[in-house]
């Protein structure tokens, strides 16, 4: 069992990778990365928090040493997974695992952005400037990640769920 999700975890993880270098929205000093969101939820889902938040991590570091991403990767990623993985863990809701990546990522990952923004990047933001990028983001990365959980669901094309 191990072997199938290390597996999944580098398929999404290089997947994020190299979705990241098509699929982006450059908002100030961050990255709007919707799959990244998708990729959070999946993950959650899929393979629980533990995993989700090794391949957020292994996304937002391979992504800033290629210097396709920016530190503010890691503590929107990194949240929106774990909430993600552990709604999904206790409520088996697909919905509570979209939930969990918008809350995760799109308030309290951007809430922590702000000091690395600050800090660490030099960037004069206000505290709340990335709520709404990061929400735009994992609001629309969760509803694909939705969709697709649902039409492997329904099509049986992918059992997802049951190899795991």
């Amino acid at each position: 069992m191990k072997t199938k999700k290390l597996t999944y975890s580098a398929l999404l993880t290089a997947i994020g990778v190299i979705a990241g270098n098509f699929l982006y929205i450059p908002v100030g000093a961050s990255k709007c990365f919707p799959v990244q969101s998708v990729i959070n939820v999946l993950g959650g889902i899929i393979l629980g928090p533990t995993y989700g938040v090794i391949i957020a991590f292994g996304i937002s570091l391979i992504r800033n040493i290629l210097g396709t991403g920016t530190l503010l990767a890691f503590p929107g990623s990194m949240l929106g997974a774990l909430l993600a993985g552990l709604l999904y863990k206790y409520t088996k809701n697909d919905l509570m695992a979209v939930l969990g990546e918008i809350v995760g990522t799109g308030i309290i990952g951007a809430l922590v952005a702000y000091p690395i923004a600050a800090l660490i990047l030099g960037k004069k933001v206000a505290a709340l400037f990335f709520v709404i990028p990061f929400s735009v983001s994992a609001i629309g990365g969760g509803i694909i990640a939705f969709i697709i959980i649902k039409f492997f669901d329904k099509t049986k094309i992918l059992r997802i769920r049951d190899n795991i």
